[in-house]
């Protein structure tokens, strides 16, 4: 009597191999060589077929049971038929041309090509396609493996759609910000507080810029944090040369954009007017990292300034004027920054709750 296993064994097992050995035997697929091959060819998931390159129309005279699998028809049904059985009203004919080509040629080549199988369904198929040679160099056959790659081809199809989404979503958004300047700007001149929207319109233009460079992401549910400040602090260095950034890849959820965006344009309009900025041969140096534990991770932002107009330590008061857009706006979102004067200029230290899991 037969085991449970014996009976899965014999039920798994794929015979193709050996009746295609069998009916060709002149082919060096003889001893160990043939056992590997019938092996390989049963047990492999990979849907594979060899073609005979010197019968009329190269018919299919191998298909192995992962390619029944795929495609849906019987043995019976796919030897002596030629590869374009497969094709239907949506298949490419610039994909057969290069398959065309390439088995003219004896050349390796993979393509995408949309094939159907047996009950009408549409699958993309990405074929490898090449030849196989006895010892003497002769050809003996053409080799093609067959892998479904429908869901690849989707993923890349919703990727692109995200892409152009994200694009046109830009596109609004500068729209957006260009419209709410413009209205700030009259208003300042109507009401003769031009200075005032100026400055409101500059904290509009920075947070604009901080959310239109990270709109690719913002479907993945997060943003790279120094992507962000990049953009944000781009404007106020236009050569790259006084605005050094130190950071690496971390990610935080896309909320974090507005806090950020504003506080280090704050930063910067005052290294612009006071600070290090102001100077020549001023600098400011911007690192980034993640700080704390697993349960309460965060954000921290070095601000340095070098080389900017002397600071007379003992003289120096922070009015809460000065300070009071960057306070606030940390402190909505549950951080805080610390301000560090120095004779070489300011150093501020800002920290932000990070979430890097986003749902």
């Amino acid at each position: 009597m037969s085991t449970h296993r014996e009976d899965q064994a014999h039920r798994a097992y794929d015979d193709s191999p050996d009746r295609f050995r069998a009916s060709h035997p002149e082919d060096a697929f003889s001893g160990a060589n043939g056992v590997l091959f019938e092996q390989a060819m049963a047990q492999t998931r990979m849907a594979i077929c060899l073609c005979d390159p010197y019968a009329p129309d190269q018919p299919i005279v191998f298909a192995n049971r992962a390619f029944r699998d795929l495609t849906g028809y019987d043995e019976s049904e796919i030897v002596g038929q030629n590869c374009r059985f497969l094709q239907g009203p949506g298949t490419s004919r610039e994909a057969v041309a290069r398959i065309r080509k390439a088995l003219a040629e004896e050349d390796v080549v993979v393509v995408e090509v949309l094939n159907y199988r047996k009950d009408g369904t549409a699958f993309w198929n990405a074929l490898h396609l090449g030849p196989i040679y006895d010892t003497s160099g002769r050809l003996l056959y053409f080799f093609g493996s067959q892998w479904d790659v429908s869901d690849v081809r989707a993923a890349r199809a919703d990727e692109r759609h995200a892409r152009e989404l994200a694009r046109e979503l830009s596109h609004r958004m500068k729209n957006m910000f260009a419209v709410i300047g413009g209205i700030v700007n009259f208003t300042g001149r109507a009401r003769g507080i031009e200075v005032e929207a100026r400055e409101i319109n500059d904290r509009i233009q920075a947070l604009g810029r901080a959310y239109e460079t990270t709109l690719d992401e913002a479907s993945s549910g997060s943003i790279e944090v120094g992507q962000a400040i990049r953009s944000v602090l781009g404007p106020y260095d236009p050569e790259g040369r006084r605005i050094r950034f130190e950071g690496n890849g971390l990610r935080s959820d896309f909320s974090a954009v507005s806090v950020l965006g504003l506080s280090l344009h704050e930063l910067a309009a005052n290294a612009v007017k006071h600070g290090a900025l102001s100077e020549p041969d001023g600098h400011v140096t911007v690192r980034w990292n993640r700080n704390g534990g697993a349960t309460q991770p965060t954000i921290v932002i070095d601000w340095l300034e070098e080389g900017g107009p002397h600071v007379d330590i003992a003289g120096v008061t922070m009015s809460p004027k000065a300070g009071s857009i960057v306070d606030r706006m940390l402190g909505m979102a549950r951080g805080n920054i610390e301000r560090e004067w120095r004779p070489q200029g300011l150093r501020a230290t800002l920290r932000l709750p990070l979430r890097e899991e986003v749902g």
